[in-house]
């Protein structure tokens, strides 16, 4: 049930009546009509923009589309006021009984309220974490983790048919030098002493993996050469590591649908063949790059590379795919990887980067292009960089990683429940400081603790109302008179969930899940706003003594509230409290 729809669908019927009647010329296109929340919400309960977008193209005046158009929806049931403001926006005010209808829709929907077909099962890869896999993640990853996971549950919310997947960057020299780290750990297990030089991995965290190592093999690798145990322990490390990864993201609550090795295009003529695609269609060849920007002449070498014309696919410049050596560049399995993408017949793809990597945007969205002919659209999303903060002061590095703080460190301190919603409560491209201390105040200021107090306080309201002998569930409350709810301050709490629909489909169309941590903060205030009343007065209060049935109409509004947090909660990925302690 989403409110907004259906009145943009009474102004479309209108408008076309407008045109059959000659108060319009026919041929207009109105697909930019829209139907929202007015910026105040004093001038109405929706708003639209109709008479502002068609007038030009109508070659007529905002104010005479409106007028007429005010006249045309008056005579809609639903709508009691049709007013016409300024220049041409025309504000409506709705029946009471629209926002009753909402209570009884969410109670009936459950936790389906607000899921929308948009999505039309196109097929939608998530990209996401995709850590080398030569430690612990660290909070940076956490931030990738949760934005990326809850995307994913949004993008199913509105109908997507989404696939979760980890792309190991297994096939570089980081998982050799994880390999060297690791043998240095098992020659210590054999009671060796050792030095982790510059570039080696010093973390505690490859203790065990050195002894699990001594236990498999034994002494087979003391004193041997590089070339005898490098490909074996690099592959056992690389295990080992992805093992932790995958515990790691346990603990966070992601479980991925896909785990692709970077290390499988290697040597299977996959790259070749993602290449030879490009070469197909004319975006490869050989050429000499101009200098990089900043760049003196005397530093640079020109030297004749296999470079992809990727400037002809939106890119500031073409990008070496392979090496003066015949070595294949970085970009070239990326490539590939996405190839692979493309052909397993993805409909579109999302990559969720850190903040490093904004030069790799361009070049990555222009293979994407090349590659599948324009067909397949690659949005990259960059998540920022997270500021840890305890008693006022930043946060130290984890001793286990040696170099940085991990994500166990932040779930074993505050939980997954509150390490997920705060991570979600700015915008992914937005910095974000992640207190240690605020994160677990009681209070409003923290977005974790209101919204969570607000659907244990409706759990209250009902454990509260069935011990006083008023039945509660859901299914009776739907059938409950919610008449009796006409109190402005609980039609704005109706007004406030008809928003959860069109929220979720705005979230999904621009990939943002923070829309609904925004939102639920928002649906919290009024809940609680609402409660308070009560206590000044009491017709407000949800359990009225010695009437059940206004006390299961205030119910009903009150779970219907904890309804659409509980769904919001199911997206970000956090369980929904049912009491606070």
């Amino acid at each position: 049930m989403n409110l907004f729809s259906e009145i943009r669908v009474a102004v479309i019927d209108a408008l076309n009546a407008m045109q059959a009647e000659g108060a319009l010329p026919d041929g207009l296109d109105f697909k930019n009509v829209a139907v929202e929340p007015p910026r105040d919400a004093l001038h109405g309960d929706m708003a639209t923009n109709a008479a502002m977008v068609l007038a030009k193209p109508a070659k007529m005046k905002p104010r005479d589309i409106a007028d007429v158009l005010a006249g045309k929806l008056g005579e809609d049931p639903r709508v009691e006021v049709a007013e016409v403001a300024g220049p041409g926006f025309l504000n409506l005010r709705l029946s009471a009984s629209l926002w009753q209808g909402v209570v009884k829709a969410a109670l009936e929907q459950g936790t389906d309220f607000g899921r929308s077909t948009m999505g039309a099962s196109k097929k939608v890869n998530v990209e996401y974490v995709s850590a080398n896999p030569t430690g612990p993640l660290h909070v940076g990853h956490t931030r990738g983790a949760v934005f990326g996971d809850a995307l994913a549950s949004l993008l199913d919310f509105v109908g997507f048919d989404v696939t979760r997947e980890y792309y190991i960057n297994d096939g570089g020299g980081q998982v050799d030098v994880l390999a060297r780290s690791v043998y240095l750990r098992y020659l210590e297990a054999h009671g060796q002493d050792v030095a982790f030089e510059d570039g080696t991995y010093p973390g505690d965290y490859l203790v065990p993996v050195g002894e699990a190592l001594k236990a498999k093999v034994g002494d087979a690798y003391v004193g041997k050469d590089e070339d005898v145990w490098l490909a074996e322990i690099r592959e056992f490390a690389t295990d080992a590591m992805m093992d932790l990864i995958r515990d790691d993201l346990k603990a966070l609550g992601v479980e991925m649908d896909v785990f692709y090795s970077e290390k499988s295009l290697y040597g299977t003529g996959q790259i070749e063949a993602a290449l030879k695609s490009l070469e197909d269609k004319g975006l490869i060849y050989e050429g000499v790059l101009e200098p990089p920007k900043g760049k003196k002449p005397e530093d640079w070498e020109p030297r004749e590379q296999t470079l992809f014309k990727s400037t002809e696919h939106g890119d500031d410049v073409d990008r070496p795919v392979k090496k003066s050596d015949g070595a294949w560049t970085y970009f070239a399995p990326d490539i590939a990887y996405h190839y692979d993408k493309v052909t397993r017949g993805f409909d579109a793809l999302i990559d969720i980067f850190g903040a490093d990597h904004g030069g790799y945007v361009k070049r990555m969205k222009a293979a994407v292009s090349a590659l599948s002919g324009g067909e397949v659209p690659l949005d990259i999303k960059l998540t920022q960089l997270v500021k840890l903060f305890k008693n006022g002061e930043p946060f130290k590095m984890s001793k286990r990683a040696g170099t940085f703080v991990t994500l166990r460190d932040v779930v074993d301190q505050v939980g997954p429940d509150v390490t997920r919603f705060v991570m979600l409560t700015r915008k992914n491209d937005a910095p974000l400081d992640f207190d240690f201390d605020k994160v677990l105040e009681q209070s409003k200021d923290n977005p974790v603790f209101y919204v969570q107090y607000a659907h244990a306080r409706v759990c209250s309201v009902v454990r509260n109302a069935e011990a006083a002998g008023i039945t509660a569930d859901d299914a009776t409350l739907a059938d409950a008179d919610l008449t009796k709810l006409d109190h402005a301050a609980e039609i704005a709490v109706a007004k406030k969930l008809s928003e959860w629909p069109r929220l979720v489909e705005i979230a999904g169309r621009t990939n943002e899940p923070h829309r609904i941590a925004f939102y639920l903060y928002e649906l919290a205030g009024e809940l609680h706003a609402l409660y308070y009343k009560g206590n000044d007065d009491t017709s407000l209060r949800f359990v009225q003594e010695g009437d059940a049935d206004t006390s299961q109409a205030k119910i009903a509004l009150a779970r219907a509230v904890a309804v659409v947090i509980s769904a919001g909660l199911g997206i970000l990925g956090v369980t929904p409290a049912q009491e606070m302690r």
